[in-house]
């Protein structure tokens, strides 16, 4: 799920931080906003758009992040939107709903682990690419702008 990749220069304490700091920022805004799936997609949205024009490694970490943090943000609002009805509409329990919030705890919790440990690695400087949103990241952030 997770792959090193080594970047040509060893990034400075400044941008180990602020890279670092993307993905901790997901981590904050979910213990403001528990309920509501935005918050964290916009706490690191934020964070994106005052960073992307920041050097390379940290602009590459930051949209990571965002792509992860979007991704988390539709499978919770589906569950989200879909508890909402159980409660308030005349709709029943069924074996399907339970299945997707299984997955969506599984998914947050998996997410919540990952973040840990790649803001971790990413503090000490070491570059982090996960699975699928590293590629996606690889494709819409360039070295050069």
């Amino acid at each position: 799920m997770i792959h090193v990749r080594t970047f040509e220069y060893k990034p400075s304490e400044h941008e180990a931080e602020k890279a670092s700091n993307s993905y901790l920022m997901s981590l904050v805004a979910l213990i403001a906003g528990l309920p509501l799936p935005i918050i964290n997609l916009l706490a690191t949205l934020i964070f994106y758009l005052g960073n992307r024009k920041g050097t390379y490694f940290v602009r590459w970490h930051c949209t990571q992040a965002l792509i992860s943090q979007f991704t988390l943000f539709v499978i919770n609002t589906v569950g989200f939107w879909w508890t909402l009805s159980l409660i308030f509409k005349d709709t029943e329990l069924s074996n399907t709903y339970v299945a997707y919030i299984i997955m969506v705890l599984v998914a947050n919790l998996t997410e919540f682990i990952a973040t840990i440990y790649s803001a971790i690695q990413i503090r000490k400087g070491i570059h982090i690419e996960w699975w699928f949103y590293g590629l996606l990241t690889n494709q819409i952030c360039k070295e050069s702008w």
